[in-house]
């Protein structure tokens, strides 16, 4: 369950604001009691409450879900009392009453959940959650066609490693999201290495591992198709050619996600002094012939990594994704870009801004890559210009999702970008230059196509009365059914400041 989109226009009309905002609140409430219904009924299933045995045909279990629904903001305490009434009363689990008022222990509640639940599942492939292990060892004995698990914890794993290969002979896939014992790649590698062997098709660790892990993975390197790990730092960036044996994978993602806090200067640096070990894992991603997602995330090295790969002709990948510093300073991999044209996903960012020049080379490079659908090329470059923007929707005819950064775009920009004739979302993420005018004459050239369209337009000025939003989105409707989102990129001078306020 998420949160409503957001209003946009904060910059004026606060009346009309606070009115939209009580609007979305009911919305979202109704939305809440919809939520717990639909769990209710899962529960009730379980128990043999409803007229169908709906738990019986169950093939995906997330805990989680139901985690984020007793801890929502709006399951407050009607809610609460109308969802743990008669039948479910006894998985309440109090933490204490304040003034009357029941404190729920949600982690508890969920266990006891769980543990009805899953009596009633014989079909269950895949669980997610906060599962500990006193819990998990009962539930997985009746789960015999588990074939994923996605833990938060994985200490519900670190006591009897072996019941999965006992119980779950079908069992493939594994996701942490935290390892909590002192040595998490010891811990980690001993859990893999107690599965049978080449049974893991696909992986995912938000846990600091090492070499140990990496070599317990090799040993399912035949089957292993998906594997994300998002929490090498760079003293451990050098050791991924440990994997060498993964070469079926189809899908990779590596990053740190606390790369912000260490030293950037000699993360960006550190391939050069472990060459050697990167040269290794340049060589084993061009083994990878099966690839066709790749992400990089503040990994150290990825630079070094990312060129080859794209240069590499046997190798076709369908979505890139990188994210973090060195994307400006290598012209070598903006021109490898151009190379692989089966592109259709390609999410580029970078919080350093780079020269017209290389803007260039990146226009030129995504001019090529006609099969693209979805591009977001966010915190990049803030100096594209109206022609570059213009150059890209002439070239990319099979766009849908589109989000750009630029500075200074005008209504110029219109008459191509009305071309896309496939294109869903589209976001300015930009100080722009547009005027109502310019934006429903492109809303009048939009086709079939474009149903639904989302435009999304930033403005460092309030040229976008509420007045005027309400003339856009009304065309919006009328011509597409689609929503037309203004937001505004900083103040212009503390006279806009004091009216905002």
């Amino acid at each position: 369950m998420r949160d409503l989109a957001p209003v946009t226009d904060y910059c004026r009309d606060e009346p009309a604001h606070d009115k939209r905002l009580a609007q979305a609140k009911r919305t979202r409430k109704r939305h809440v009691k919809r939520w717990a219904g639909l769990w209710r009924t899962i529960i009730l299933s379980s128990l043999g409450k409803t007229l169908y045995p709906y738990s019986q045909y169950i093939r995906t279990l997330n805990l989680g879900d139901l985690g984020e629904l007793l801890t929502d903001r709006d399951f407050g305490v009607r809610t609460c009392r109308d969802f743990f009434h008669g039948e479910l009363a006894q998985f309440a689990v109090d933490k204490y009453v304040k003034v009357s008022i029941r404190i729920l222990n949600a982690l508890e509640s969920i266990n006891r959940i769980g543990e009805a639940i899953t009596k009633q599942t014989p079909l269950l492939e895949e669980l997610t959650g906060r599962v500990h292990e006193r819990e998990l060892s009962r539930w997985v004995p009746r789960l015999p066609r588990l074939t994923h698990l996605k833990l938060y914890n994985a200490s519900a794993v670190a006591g009897d490693r072996n019941f999965i290969r006992l119980h779950c002979p079908s069992f493939e896939g594994r996701s942490f999201w935290r390892w909590n014992e002192t040595n998490s790649d010891q811990g980690l590698a001993t859990f893999l290495n107690e599965l049978y062997p080449q049974s893991l098709k696909s992986f995912e660790s938000s846990n600091k591992i090492g070499p140990r892990s990496f070599q317990a993975l090799s040993c399912h390197g035949e089957m292993l198709t998906e594997l994300k790990l998002d929490m090498l730092s760079p003293d451990i960036a050098p050791k991924v050619s440990l994997l060498k044996c993964c070469t079926n994978l189809v899908s990779l993602s590596l990053g740190d996600r606390w790369w912000v806090l260490c030293d950037r200067g000699r993360a960006t640096s550190h391939h050069k002094e472990h060459n050697h070990a990167f040269l290794e894992t340049v060589a084993w991603l061009k083994e990878c012939k099966k690839l066709q997602t790749l992400a990089f995330t503040n990994f150290s090295g990825a630079i070094a990594l990312t060129a080859p790969i794209l240069l590499e002709n046997s190798i076709h990948l369908t979505s890139l994704v990188y994210k973090g510093l060195g994307l400006l300073s290598s012209k070598k991999l903006l021109r490898a870009l151009a190379n692989q044209t089966s592109l259709q996903s390609l999410s580029l960012e970078t919080t350093v801004k780079g020269s017209p020049r290389r803007a260039e080379i990146l226009v030129t490079s995504l001019s090529k890559l006609v099969n693209l659908k979805d591009l977001r090329v966010e915190e990049v470059f803030s100096i594209f210009t109206d022609l570059q923007i213009m150059r890209l929707a002439r070239s990319l005819p099979k766009l849908e999702v589109w989000s750009t950064s630029g500075d200074a775009l005008t209504d110029d920009i219109w008459s191509a970008v009305a071309s896309l004739r496939s294109l869903r979302r589209l976001r300015f993420d930009a100080v722009t230059l547009f005027t109502p005018d310019g934006i429903l004459n492109f809303v009048e050239k939009l086709g079939p196509g474009n149903k639904g369209l989302v435009l999304n337009v930033g403005s460092s000025e309030f040229s976008f009365s509420r007045k005027k939003q309400k003339s856009i989105q009304e065309k919006f409707t009328e011509k597409v059914g689609g929503e037309f989102e203004f937001f505004c990129i900083g103040y212009t001078s503390s006279s806009s400041e004091n009216e905002s306020d």
